[in-house]
C-alpha cells in the first residue's frame, strides 16, 4: 500500500497499515498508517532525524492505559521493544530502558536490595510511568526519578533532569515530540526478602479489589482532588472517582460491549467485543452523570488517541 509520506531506511521493522487492537489491553482500535519498531536508540534517532517533520508520530508502550479509536492512527506509531529494555544497577541508582515493564524494574531492584516496590502493581512500561508520574501506595515516580534520556523529534538526544519535567498527579511536561528511551531512579535501600514480601502483599491486595482478569486499561478517571504538585495524595481532601461513579448510579452500567466494572466501578471494561466507540461513549456518559449528580467533572486518566471509524465521522 502506498503511503502519503516517505519512510527513511531503518534496521528495525516498519509495518504499513498495522492493526493495533492486539497491542492494547482493551483489544480495540484501528490500524496505524505505519508501525515502527526500532532496533535500538541509534535506529530511532536516525529515523526521526530523517522523517518529514510534518508526519505525525505517536509513541505507545504495551497499551495498558490506552484506547485507540476504531479508525486507527495517522502517521507513524513507534513501539519500543528489546533494544530499549536493559536495566543496570549501580549503588542506589537503577537505570531502566523505557520499554521495560514496571513490574520487572521493581523485581530486579528488590533482588539488589533497593526499594521500588510501588512499581510492582503498576501496569505498563517505564516510559509510560514517567510520562504519567505513575504511583500507588503513597509513592510516585516523582519521589525517586533523577533523570531521563530522550530523543527529540529531530533526532537530537538529551538527558533531562527530573525537576525539569514538572511531575505532578498523573501528568508531566515532557517536551513535545520527545521519546523517552531510559530513566534513572535513586532507590532507597531495603532488605530483599522484606521487599519481595511487600510486593506479594500488594499483588494480593490488588487482585482482591481490582478486576485484574478483565479487559480494562486500569483506572479510567483521575481522582478529582486532593493531590499536591508532586503527586502525593492528601487523604484529608481526596475525592475518589469510584465513589462519585457509584453515587451517580453508574456501577455495572453497560453501553454496547462496554461496562463499568462491577468489582471496581472506575474500571471501564471491554466485556463483550466492545468497540473503542463503545468504551469512549460509556466513559463520556459516566462523566455526564457524575457531573449532573455532583457538579464535578471527571478527567480521563486513560489516553484516547486516533480517529473514529469512518461511519462515525461527520
Amino acid at each position: 500500500m502506498s503511503l502519503p509520506f516517505d519512510l527513511p531506511p531503518v534496521r528495525g521493522t516498519l509495518t504499513p497499515m498495522r492493526p493495533l487492537a492486539d497491542l492494547t489491553w482493551m483489544r480495540v482500535g484501528g490500524p496505524a498508517d505505519v508501525l515502527f519498531q526500532p532496533a535500538d536508540p541509534d535506529d530511532l534517532a536516525g529515523f526521526l532525524a530523517a522523517l518529514d517533520p510534518a508526519v505525525p508520530v505517536f509513541v505507545m508502550g504495551v497499551g495498558s492505559n490506552l484506547i485507540i479509536r476504531d479508525g486507527g492512527i495517522r502517521g507513524v506509531v513507534i513501539r519500543l521493544g528489546r533494544g530499549f529494555n536493559a536495566i543496570t544497577i549501580d549503588g542506589d541508582r537503577v537505570t531502566a530502558g523505557a520499554a521495560l515493564l514496571d513490574a520487572m524494574v521493581a523485581r530486579k531492584a528488590a533482588e539488589a536490595g533497593l526499594d521500588l516496590t510501588f512499581l510492582r502493581t503498576i501496569p505498563g512500561t517505564v516510559g509510560g510511568a514517567v510520562r504519567m508520574n505513575a504511583g500507588c501506595y503513597g509513592s510516585y515516580v516523582a519521589d525517586v526519578l533523577l533523570s531521563i534520556d530522550v530523543i527529540h523529534r529531530n533526532g537530537r538526544r538529551e538527558t533531562l533532569a527530573a525537576d525539569s519535567l514538572n511531575l505532578r498527579y498523573r501528568q508531566s511536561d515532557l517536551p513535545d515530540g520527545a521519546v523517552i528511551v531510559s530513566a534513572c531512579f535513586a532507590a532507597p535501600a531495603g532488605d530483599p526478602a522484606t521487599l519481595v514480601q511487600r510486593m506479594e502483599d500488594q499483588l494480593q491486595k490488588r487482585d482482591e479489589t481490582q478486576p485484574t482478569r478483565d479487559r480494562t486499561a486500569g483506572s479510567t478517571f483521575r481522582n478529582p482532588a486532593g493531590y499536591s504538585s508532586t503527586g502525593r495524595a492528601d487523604d484529608t481532601h481526596e475525592l475518589k472517582a469510584w465513589k462519585l461513579i457509584d453515587d451517580a448510579g453508574m456501577r455495572g452500567v453497560p453501553f454496547g460491549g462496554a461496562v463499568m466494572n462491577l468489582k471496581h466501578s472506575n474500571f471501564l471494561t471491554n466485556a463483550n467485543d466492545a468497540t473503542a466507540a463503545d468504551l469512549e461513549g460509556l466513559g463520556e456518559a459516566v462523566r455526564k452523570k457524575v457531573y449532573d449528580s455532583s457538579g464535578i467533572t471527571l478527567e480521563w486518566e486513560i489516553m484516547r488517541v486516533g480517529d473514529p471509524a469512518p461511519q462515525n465521522q461527520e
